[in-house]
């Protein structure tokens, strides 16, 4: 989508629809308030009100309640509203008038409107036939943001143009079905991403490359299908000159469970087991965009997990990449077997100084957080914190869940130096996250579980569906460490 950024009077602003917020304690612009349907216009949250002025032809007044209440996540609720209203009334073009309020930055706020309006126009209908003679509703192609300084809010709304934009491509990702989203096609993506940006390199290992690396892990996950596992790395050379931050993603192309099958109800959604690898390539995609200065690799370990004559078994013992040994008691237990191998070549092949892996890890993450937050777990305070603000400026919202040694105990095994799911169901999300930290050799690491945040969230920009979860995240984690340090 198209962003323009003007200082223009509102009476001057060029758009099928433009929209104003309205608070409490505020009035709408003089040059509104007499305006046909003026009168009604409610300060509300969530309220909308069309109103007539002579000029521009229509203005849609949007509610944010009290101005104390006004914060970045709200202002995306209310951009994304203001997107839908002007899909309705088949507008190509929107402006916002960015609201000055006290307490927030008007560049930020002028990002988060960015981002509402951006979320809000994704739709995935490629599968919907349509008739050659009814062509498709007109998209939002522009939005203008009408500002009295368009300099001060430029960088910030254009990446959180990029972040949101690059946040639509993985939800594509997430909704394309197996079939198609295979591990090689997967892998492709990542191809089609280094040749667009000189910044990026790509490495795609392959089923006997990956067995010969001794990625237990992931040999042992791909074992049950006919769909080959992809090793995908992705590197980004952005001349930071500093520590090199490695990201993981779990990209279970399709999750039945294996032999440990899971129950059939739900098993259509588990083509986007694949969440977390679709967030970091995208991520990555965004960070080169931007041309961040920072260097960074990726790692995302891409397969399908099927029960077949040739699948895992239950009871099998298998070794990862970094030598430790396994015991496999369940086999819907996959994620942190490719993710261990993954976080491993990242820290020891690749040389990552800090990680974060993103994964729909665990069920357990649902029962504990709901799709409100994902749950960040972390070896370091230090490095916790960064990835917790830059999960709460995005509004892609993360909540720390402790580590402690007593977890690492449900982690050993009998037969084998660890299990991979605990006989006791105990803090599974955190058990999880312990078992994945044998694997990063003692680097500052955070582990985000996003099986709650990944899709069906209910946000007004992104409704019930996928949710791109992570890339805006990450994008603001690269941004704060690829900022200059405060003099």
């Amino acid at each position: 989508m198209e962003l323009e950024l003007t200082a223009q009077p509102l009476a001057e602003a060029e758009a099928d629809l433009v929209a104003v917020a309205l608070v409490d304690e505020g009035d709408l612009p003089r040059e509104l308030r007499d305006a046909p349907g003026g009168g009604d216009a409610k300060p509300a949250f969530r309220e909308l009100t069309l109103i007539y002025p002579e000029q521009p032809r229509r203005v849609l007044v949007v509610g944010l309640g009290a101005e104390g209440d006004v914060d970045l996540e709200r202002l995306r609720v209310a951009a994304a509203l203001a997107a839908k209203r002007a899909g309705a009334l088949e507008a190509r073009t929107l402006a916002w008038s960015v609201p000055a309020l006290a307490g927030l930055d008007a560049a930020h706020a002028a990002g988060a409107l960015v981002e509402g309006t951006v979320l809000a126009r994704y739709r995935f209908d490629r599968y919907r036939s349509r008739d050659p003679d009814d062509p498709p509703p007109p998209a939002l192609e522009r939005l203008t943001l009408i500002a009295s300084d368009p300099d001060a809010i430029r960088e910030e709304a254009e990446a959180s143009r990029v972040a949101a934009e690059a946040a639509n491509r993985a939800r594509e990702l997430q909704d394309l079905p197996a079939n198609e989203l295979t591990p090689s096609a997967l892998a492709g993506r990542a191809e089609d991403l280094a040749a667009a940006h000189d910044s990026l390199t790509v490495e795609v290992l392959g089923p006997s490359e990956i067995a010969a690396k001794g990625m237990g892990g992931l040999v042992a996950v791909s074992a049950g299908s006919a769909q080959e596992p992809r090793l995908i790395v992705l590197r980004h050379a952005g001349g930071g000159g500093g520590e090199t931050v490695g990201l993981v993603g779990k990209a279970v192309t399709f999750d039945s469970g294996g032999i440990s099958i899971k129950p059939a109800a739900s098993m259509h959604e588990m083509k986007m087991d694949m969440s977390g690898g679709a967030a970091v390539l995208e991520a990555v995609g965004a960070i080169a965009e931007l041309g961040l200065p920072i260097d960074l690799v990726a790692v995302i370990p891409a397969t399908e997990n099927m029960p077949s004559g040739t699948a895992t078994r239950p009871g099998d013992v298998i070794t990862q990449l970094n030598g430790k040994t396994v015991e496999v008691t369940n086999t819907d237990a996959e994620g942190r077997l490719i993710l261990a191998d993954a976080l491993t070549y990242c820290v020891r092949d690749l040389g990552a100084d800090r990680v974060v892996d993103l994964a729909t890890l665990t069920g357990a993450v649902l029962v504990a957080l709901g799709s409100t937050y994902a749950a960040l777990v972390a070896n370091d305070d230090d490095w916790a914190e960064r990835v917790f603000e830059a999960a709460a400026g995005s509004g892609e919202l993360a909540w720390r869940l402790p580590l402690h040694r007593e977890y690492k105990e449900l982690t050993r095994g009998t037969l084998a130096d660890l299990v991979n799911s605990a006989a006791k169901r105990k803090a599974g999300t955190i058990y999880a996250a312990s078992f994945l930290e044998e694997f990063v050799d003692s680097k500052p690491w955070a582990h985000l579980d996003i099986a709650g945040t990944a899709w069906d969230v209910g946000r007004e920009y992104v409704g019930k569906g996928a949710t791109g979860y992570g890339v805006r995240l990450l994008v603001a984690l690269a941004r704060d460490l690829a900022a200059p340090p405060p003099s």
